[in-house]
């Protein structure tokens, strides 16, 4: 769980994206167990790091996909 730090450092964005690639991002969201946001941001920190442009600190906190009924 975050704490009360990490989610004051956080900063919010607004984001148009096309319905149909929202919808998409849902299911997958949902199908690992993440929030849309959650998803997003895993999604765009393991492309930063697969490409090498994250710094250490910013790579993917989870590398791998949850499955259902995994915590």
């Amino acid at each position: 769980m975050a704490s009360d730090k990490s989610v004051a450092q956080r900063k919010a964005f607004l984001l148009r994206v096309d319905p149909a690639l929202l919808e998409a991002l849902q299911r997958w969201a949902n199908d690992d167990l993440r929030s849309l946001n959650g998803q997003i941001e895993f999604l765009l920190r393991k492309a930063l790091s697969e490409s090498g442009r994250s710094r250490p600190e910013e790579t993917p906190r989870d590398q791998s996909p949850r499955t259902p009924g995994q915590a």
